[in-house]
């Protein structure tokens, strides 16, 4: 696919992203300021003390983010760890900083702009009639440009622009090596939207984005390790293990809808047979509901509606669903061993049509104390998405890796 012929340099221009300069030029650096980022407000001595450095290396860290605004001194008072010694907690100043954070959907592109810590300022949603390329580079430029001119003038501190879709993707080459749900195979996402909005643009996965979201702002903070199983138009999951997001060497690792665990009988989005997502997939589930009904004009909610209210074949497609992913959950937690998994999805909404079967299916398959894992729920947005992508170009910026070109 080539890069779009319809992208005019006006369109381009005002789009463009000029990415403020955070620099942290040491490992300790990242590591104090990325501890203030999730933990703050926090004293040095609880940062030396959690990342394992003495108060001299904090302080020394953040001289220069405090003289250049980023990071603050309290001026609140709280009593230190040893007497005579006042503590001024360390914070980050959320809005001194912004990212965006755009989400390619099925049917719309999720625009969010957001502070440093995740937090959304504002949202965009652009709907697109189809997947094409030009479609959706068109669509995502539209609504950078909106969310820029929404931040005015705050639009001179964006660090960068994180973008995310479904599938196999090589965040570090900026190429979505294959997404089903959007029909696209070696699209060099990255170097087409650069060309569009200048450096400081970011290509990941979205589950794995979200996972980023949870792990540095959400359920993850202070978790040893701990798993995202998303629920919707696929079934995606993100895993945390051993102290950071796992990607894997090839960028693929927790693809547990696509684990063979359903009958071969059914065809995936992927063009094999038998993953977990032919079934458990909202689009799966209302194509068996449709199928064994005669309604081929049956919507989601119908099939929702009728799940409610008994109807055989309704209740049969949820709960072979549940069963399904509660086994998926249990192979991911027999092989990872997280403390928790979060169920999550614009799908779970209707979790009750196959929690049993789930939770029922991953106690006959979790191995020993696995079963054990804490399994909750919490439904979530497109916005959700869109912060994920966000999330994970902060971190990258804070990281040193967010490079000046997608190459």
């Amino acid at each position: 696919m080539g890069r779009a012929k319809t992208m005019t340099d006006t369109v381009a221009a005002e789009t463009a992203v000029e990415s403020p300069v955070l620099v942290l030029r040491t490992p300790a650096a990242v590591d104090v300021f990325s501890r203030i980022l999730t933990h703050g407000p926090i004293g040095r001595i609880d940062v030396g003390r959690q990342i394992g450095l003495s108060q001299a290396a904090v302080t020394k860290a953040v001289a220069p983010l405090i003289e250049r605004g980023v990071i603050v001194e309290s001026n609140t008072l709280r009593p230190g760890l040893s007497p005579g010694r006042p503590v001024y907690p360390l914070d980050v100043v959320p809005d001194a900083l912004l990212a965006l954070g755009i989400k390619v959907s099925i049917n719309e592109v999720i625009g969010v702009s957001t502070d440093m810590r995740a937090g959304i300022l504002d949202t965009v949603h652009r709907q697109i009639p189809d997947h094409r390329l030009d479609t959706v580079l068109d669509a995502v430029l539209k609504v950078v440009s909106e969310l820029k001119i929404n931040l005015g003038t705050r639009s001179a501190r964006l660090m960068g622009i994180g973008v995310t879709v479904s599938g196999d993707v090589d965040t570090e080459h900026g190429v979505v090596r294959h997404s089903p749900l959007l029909g696209w195979t070696d699209v060099r996402l990255g170097e087409l939207l650069t060309e569009l909005l200048g450096p400081g643009v970011l290509i990941d996965n979205d589950v794995r984005a979200l996972t980023i979201a949870e792990h540095w702002f959400g359920v993850g903070i202070d978790a040893d390790s701990f798993a995202i199983v998303t629920i919707g138009s696929g079934i995606g999951c993100g895993l945390y293990v051993n102290g950071d997001v796992v990607a894997g060497a090839y960028g693929v690792a927790g693809e547990i809808g696509h684990l063979p665990l359903a009958s071969e009988e059914f065809t995936c989005t992927c063009g094999r047979h038998g993953c977990v997502e032919a079934v458990a997939s909202s689009s799966a589930i209302l194509a068996a509901i449709r199928a064994g009904t005669g309604s081929h004009e049956l919507t989601m909610q119908h099939a929702v509606d009728l799940a409610h209210g008994g109807d055989p074949v309704a209740v049969a497609a949820f709960h072979r669903a549940g069963s399904v992913i509660g086994t998926a959950i249990a192979t991911m937690v027999n092989l990872t061993g997280p403390s928790v998994v979060l169920v999550s999805g614009e799908a779970v909404a209707d979790y009750d049509l196959y929690e049993h079967h789930l939770r029922q299916s991953y106690s006959e398959h979790a191995f020993g104390a696995a079963a054990g894992c804490e399994i909750v729920t919490r439904s979530h947005t497109f916005d959700d998405w869109a912060r994920g992508a966000a999330a994970s170009v902060i971190r990258a910026t804070i990281r040193q890796k967010l490079t000046a070109k997608a190459t």
